[in-house]
């Protein structure tokens, strides 16, 4: 059992992609991609504080009004060769700086300001989240922290079961298979699932990953997610492959009013009852479509069942973290 602390969601969004321009504004279902990121990590019950790290003006004020912290990414952890790590490293960084009281004059990165926390203790988990994965479901970004939180694991990712057969081309340009004897053609059943890692979330273990400084280190875990959804945004083929499905997979939150109507008749007023009376997601399974019913009974071991999972409204406050305040002072 590591020692209680926050859980801190970073999500790097540069300004710049090749593949796709303003990739990460790009809209799935009417919401930008950011935003939906923002939004899922904002609905998990183990996350603190939603931290983008960008450094473009429009993502930036997307996250903030999506409800996210806004860490401006310096030049050097910008360009393409920058990695995913060494922009959480640095939001760290201004973490740690701005428990201490210090001043950051290292990157000279405008931040915005935190309320102070009531303690400097570090954050227990860090999660590392792609804003290019539009469907990510926060009970998954929960049992995920939750591995990691309790001892079980350093760092656990998110993957989807797969069955391909996959090849090669060898130097001579003939074919090679990779994960199965070319000579022997076994049926799906058959065979035992591989598992491809959507990158959409790694929930790291804080202190091991400060120290290594890479997101796989120590015993590492995987969360099975949807398949439906484990779609990484890549290229344009990906953004309307995305928003095809967003039509199916996209459900009203219930705490919007707007959509409240549109829910479950069981679900529509839910949050107004007192926690001990919210029904659980166990006593409502037929009126879910065909298609999620098995999603309940197919988690992976280790995550709790439902019924053990805090309400709500038993949630601790979130911690606030201070950032470091920039090199001339200001926010």
């Amino acid at each position: 059992m590591r020692s209680p602390g926050t859980v801190v969601a970073v999500v790097p969004a540069r300004a710049g992609s090749k593949g796709l321009p303003g990739k990460n504004l790009r809209t799935v279902g009417g919401r930008s991609l950011v935003r939906r990121t923002v939004e899922s990590l904002l609905r998990a019950e183990t996350v603190d504080l939603v931290v983008v790290s960008t450094d473009g003006d429009a993502i930036a004020a997307e996250a903030e009004a999506a409800g996210a912290r806004v860490v401006r990414r310096p030049p050097e952890l910008s360009g393409d060769e920058a990695s995913s790590e060494s922009a959480v490293l640095h939001v760290l960084d201004l973490l740690a700086d701005g428990a201490r009281g210090e001043e950051n004059t290292g990157t000279g990165a405008p931040v915005t300001r935190a309320t102070p926390p009531p303690s400097s203790i570090p954050p227990a988990v860090v999660l590392l989240v792609q804003a290019t994965s539009p469907f990510i479901d926060p009970a998954d970004v929960d049992t995920a922290v939750r591995r990691v939180r309790d001892g079980h694991a350093d760092a656990v990712f998110a993957a989807t079961p797969s069955h391909a057969f996959l090849w090669r081309t060898a130097e001579d340009g003939s074919a090679r298979a990779v994960n199965h004897d070319a000579a022997v053609r076994p049926r799906r059943q058959d065979r035992e699932p591989e598992y491809r890692e959507t990158g959409a979330f790694y929930a790291l273990a804080h202190d091991r990953f400060r120290a290594t400084g890479h997101r796989f280190s120590g015993r590492v875990e995987f969360v099975v997610v949807d398949p439906r959804g484990a779609v990484d945004v890549d290229d344009a083929a990906d953004l309307e492959l995305a928003a095809t499905l967003a039509e199916r997979l996209d459900r009203p939150d219930p705490r919007d009013d707007q959509h409240r109507d549109q829910l479950p008749p069981a679900e529509q007023h839910r949050d107004q009852l007192p926690p001990a009376e919210q029904p659980r997601p166990e006593q409502h399974r037929d009126q879910l479509p065909p298609t999620e019913q098995p999603r309940l009974e197919q988690r992976p071991a280790g995550q709790p069942p439902a019924e053990q999972r805090p309400a709500p409204s038993d949630r601790p406050a979130p911690a606030r973290w201070p950032l470091a305040p920039t090199q001339n002072g200001t926010p």
